[in-house]
């Protein structure tokens, strides 16, 4: 049914539950898992870092960092579940760099996380999940992640 599924993870709390989600499901179906993580070029971009004399001392070079330890983590986790990995760092903006990914590869199912929080918050704010709910035609399962109001 799936043979390649992608989880889109930020390394957050809501994608914690979504990470084992995806190795779970890839690995009960035998399917390979694309794991990304995108680097968000309106944080990078908006701020001047002029207190930075070394561009690799900015924000995007602790985004770069921090997606890499977020993609070798779930690269252990796939591991220990027998589960083939292919993983990306992307940049953009994150919604739409995950469908494109997701269309490049042509995945079969898409997984994300999102915390459950009120409608209020959600009507103010919105999330990444849901701007991939809206952009994507592929398949897609949310995995929510209660937290502390």
């Amino acid at each position: 049914m799936y043979e390649t599924i992608l989880l889109a993870t930020n390394g957050g709390v809501a994608s914690e539950d979504a990470e084992a989600h995806a190795v779970d499901l890839a690995a009960s179906v035998g399917a390979t898992l694309h794991v990304v993580y995108v680097v968000d070029e309106a944080v990078t971009t908006a701020y001047s870092g002029d207190e930075y004399v070394d561009g690799a001392e900015g924000p995007e070079h602790g985004l770069e960092e921090h997606g890499r330890d977020v993609l070798d983590s779930v690269r252990e986790l796939a591991a220990d579940a027998g589960v083939e990995v292919v993983d990306e760092m992307l940049y953009g903006g994150p919604a739409e760099a995950v469908v494109q990914y997701a269309d490049d590869e042509d995945a079969d199912l898409l997984v994300l996380g999102t915390k459950r929080r009120p409608d209020e918050y959600r009507s103010l704010l919105g999330s990444v999940t849901d701007r991939v709910l809206r952009l994507t035609h592929r398949p897609l399962t949310v995995v929510k992640t209660d937290v502390e109001p």
